[in-house]
């Protein structure tokens, strides 16, 4: 079977308004693909960004997947957390990107939306560091299905490097350049 290993770290987010951030990440595949070794979701500490808007993970990704087709090649999805002094967290940020069909090492960038409101009273909620508002399933904002009934705004960006290795793909007749 084709193999493909994903190293790399979730470095960083950049340009959120919050200022207290955590990042969960996961990486979905479809049937053909399966997880051999390392962890397909994670969780990145707490970052803090006082005087730029830029908060660090540093968090490390490490993963090995084998596969029999090329259908449902992996997809990285993130979604960014803000943190207020009472330990409450709400989503700031929902995004996804394909991992790079290409080895070697890729510096990904994944533009984030969040779940937004026409309100007034819920927007100064917001503002005011107490709360935004999250997807009841988070798979929706992933599968596209139902995504365009949401009210979105534009959020920041995550940032990620990584160093991918695909093995015996030429076997199965893909040419990777």
């Amino acid at each position: 079977m084709a193999e493909l290993h994903i190293i790399g770290e979730l470095r960083s987010a950049v340009d959120f308004e919050e200022p207290n951030l955590f990042c969960r990440w996961s990486v979905q595949y479809g049937s053909h693909w399966k997880a051999i070794e390392g962890h397909t979701e994670g969780q990145s500490c707490c970052s803090t960004a006082r005087v730029e808007q830029r908060s660090d993970f540093c968090a490390p990704i490490d993963l090995h997947l084998v596969t029999r087709g090329l259908q449902g090649w992996p997809k990285l999805h993130v979604e960014v957390y803000a943190v207020n002094a009472l330990q409450q967290y709400w989503p700031v940020g929902y995004g996804f990107s394909f991992v790079p069909v290409s080895p070697g090492q890729h510096q990904v960038r994944i533009a984030t939306w969040k779940v937004s409101s026409a309100r007034v009273a819920d927007t100064v909620r917001e503002k005011f560091h107490t709360g935004g508002f999250s997807l009841a399933k988070s798979d929706i904002a992933f599968t596209g299905i139902e995504r365009y009934k949401l009210l979105t705004k534009t959020a920041g960006t995550v940032e990620l490097e990584l160093m991918l290795i695909f093995k015996n793909f030429a076997e199965y007749g893909v040419e990777l350049r």
